[in-house]
């Protein structure tokens, strides 16, 4: 075996908590990568009731990598909940219609819309916050009850309201050499002869893996 089906819905026998979320997932605009998961008693639709404002007419994306652990109440704010900050007032006077359809701001009063990214193999604490935009490089982890609202680089501890750097997980040579490797891109069969590098730190196994 090398180890669960990314196609399971429900991965750990007798534990439905937790979901392979990419399963479940029917929106384009939201793209998850294989082995990721959402941890919630109250089921799998959870996690898609926590990405808010996110209106096709947008376009912005959701995109999450492979391996990420998502838990409960981890929370997506995307684009369509961010008002201009630019004009006056920062009232959507114009999507109530009734007369007000002329209270659009110019453009370029408006932020701008990013995809949200989140990379490969990164933990969401506890009722963790993204805000619009953000992009979490691989291995990052984001401490519960965060609040991030701004990019930060690969393998970073962050924490707090607004986020901040706590510190780097591993040293700079460390995360270069793990980005080269990108085990994440391997396939089931070669991560599971390499787990025990992958998990107890082997560089060295994982540079010469197989």
């Amino acid at each position: 075996m090398h180890g669960p089906q990314p196609t399971s819905k429900h991965p750990m026998e007798g534990f439905p908590q937790v979901s392979f979320i990419k399963n479940y997932c029917s929106n384009p605009n939201v793209i998850i990568g294989d082995y990721t998961y959402y941890d919630d008693p109250n089921g799998p639709e959870r996690f898609f009731e926590n990405i808010l404002y996110h209106f096709d007419f947008i376009g912005d994306k959701l995109i999450i990598g492979k391996y990420c652990a998502i838990a409960r109440k981890t929370t997506f704010i995307m684009n369509g909940g961010s008002h201009g900050l630019g004009a006056f007032s920062t009232y959507p006077f114009f999507i109530f219609g009734s007369g007000w359809e002329e209270g659009v701001p110019e453009k370029h009063l408006f932020p701008d819309v990013q995809d949200t990214v989140i990379g490969n193999d990164v933990w969401l604490g506890y009722n963790a916050t993204i805000m619009p935009g953000v992009h979490l490089g691989h291995g990052c982890v984001v401490g519960a009850q965060s609040v991030v609202t701004k990019d930060f680089s690969p393998y970073s501890i962050v924490a707090g309201n607004p986020a901040k750097l706590i510190r780097p997980r591993f040293q700079n040579d460390v995360v270069d050499a793990l980005l080269q490797i990108s085990w994440w891109n391997w396939s089931p069969e070669k991560v599971t002869r390499n787990l025990k590098a992958i998990v107890g730190c082997d560089l060295d196994a994982l540079v010469n893996a197989q």
